[in-house]
């Protein structure tokens, strides 16, 4: 008898170039996130007449695929942090997922 064994295929875990992170991102064409090479950032949606220069302020941080972002709220001391999971980070694309799951693709601006 004849057994050939193979052991189990687990695929590579994705880890994106942080490089390719930095620069200006946009979903729907008026939520924008910029993400700087300071570990600094900022997001604004157009959508509800927010722009740029007052756009809500973050630091952040990636590890592997978990991009963590810390939001520092503008009338405390408070920062909150929000975390996702790069599914895909090219010079064009970025696409992240949610803890629920919902997956947000956004296009370099």
């Amino acid at each position: 008898m004849l057994a050939i064994l193979f052991a189990g295929c687990q695929p590579e875990e994705f880890t994106p170039d942080e490089n390719l992170l930095y620069g200006k991102w946009v979903i729907n064409n008026t939520e924008f996130w910029r993400y700087n090479s300071d570990h600094t950032g900022s997001t604004w949606d157009e959508r509800d007449s927010v722009y740029e220069w007052e756009a809500q302020l973050f630091t952040w941080e990636l590890e592997g695929a978990q991009l963590t972002q810390y939001h520092k709220m503008e009338n405390s001391s408070a920062v909150v942090p929000k975390t996702y999971t790069v599914v895909s980070l090219t010079k064009e694309e970025l696409q992240y997922e949610d803890y629920y799951g919902n997956i947000k693709t956004f296009s370099r601006r």
